[in-house]
């Protein structure tokens, strides 16, 4: 989450006036993450999160996201849920922006996540893949997998270098071996594709629900699985937690176990989910508009996790029991 587009309490009033929401008593913009503008509101009926899409987010993908949350809900996973204005629409414009109203969820996001957090949020994750398995009236494919990672290349440019001296041609030759033999044909469904310790939220250390499904498409199942490896399990100093990775993948396998082919493609996932990363926080990097208040997210803590992915033999590296 972030704030790129501000929003006076005026234009704010007048969209919550197509809404039975009750009338505004404070708002505050949300300065976590990176890619649309958040608000928390508080109105006479209770707390809402308000988003302004921007940047990757195509308005014609709005239906998408709107309608999974709701599809999720209905099968048992805690996410927020669109908030519909009277005449039935959960989608609206405000700033010059799409935008949107979803329930606050109650919880808090963990900062360091322990062993008992990631094999909840192994759990979660495959309960989401396996609730989302039927939402087929709508389909994302992902614009940020390996298709994807070029332009984003190209669109670093010359900037790569000055983040890190040779980064460019480090992130070359790792593209071009990604793209040579990325994995096809695996089980592939909906997935979340930015399931971070941010976007999933504990009350007494126990999860309480998932948030931030502006990222969410179809793909890889186990790609998800990659990115939360990713996400979850490394330490602040760098190093794989083998052990919160053990916890993450059993968790996950409580629910939904990985196949064979799924578990040996998981260290390549890995590397491209890592990629993935390291070039969205590349792009950002190098472009943070004036005046945003944004918090850029290192790009290089993600180039240290794709070199040790690339050190990686077999799944088993990451506490998979093969």
């Amino acid at each position: 989450m972030a704030v790129y587009t501000d929003v006076t309490s005026a234009q704010l009033e007048e969209f919550l006036s197509r809404y039975d929401m009750g009338t505004l008593v404070s708002y505050h913009g949300i300065a976590e993450g990176v890619e649309n503008s958040n608000f928390l509101l508080q109105t006479t009926t209770g707390s809402y999160i308000l988003t302004l899409y921007e940047k990757r987010v195509a308005p014609r993908d709005l239906p998408f996201f709107v309608g999974l949350m709701r599809h999720l809900a209905q099968k048992g996973i805690s996410c927020p849920q669109p908030v519909a204005a009277r005449d039935g629409t959960a989608l609206g414009e405000l700033s010059g922006r799409p935008a949107a109203i979803v329930t606050f969820l109650k919880g808090v996001s963990v900062r360091r996540p322990a062993v008992t957090h990631c094999a909840q949020l192994g759990t979660a994750l495959a309960k989401l893949h396996l609730a989302g398995a039927d939402f087929t009236q709508l389909s994302r494919p992902n614009a940020l997998s390996v298709a994807g990672w070029r332009p984003l290349f190209e669109a670093a440019g010359a900037g790569a270098d000055t983040v890190a001296p040779g980064l460019a041609d480090t992130i070359a030759g790792e593209l071009a071996d990604l793209e040579a033999e990325w994995p096809a044909h695996l089980p592939a469904g909906v997935i979340h594709a930015d399931l971070f310790p941010d976007n999933a939220f504990f009350l007494d250390d126990s999860l309480s629900g998932i948030i931030d499904f502006y990222f969410a498409c179809n793909d890889l199942y186990a790609y998800d699985v990659a990115v939360c490896l990713n996400a979850w399990c490394f330490e602040p100093d760098g190093a794989f937690n083998a052990t919160k990775g053990r916890a993450l993948l059993s968790g996950y396998a409580q629910a939904r176990p990985l196949s064979a082919e799924e578990a040996k493609a998981l260290p390549r996932l890995a590397r491209g989910a890592a990629l993935r990363f390291l070039l969205t926080r590349l792009v950002d990097k190098l472009n943070v508009p004036a005046g945003a208040l944004v918090m850029p997210k290192d790009p290089l803590e993600y180039l240290r996790k794709l070199r040790f992915h690339r050190a990686v033999a077999s799944a088993s590296d990451y506490g998979l029991s093969l």
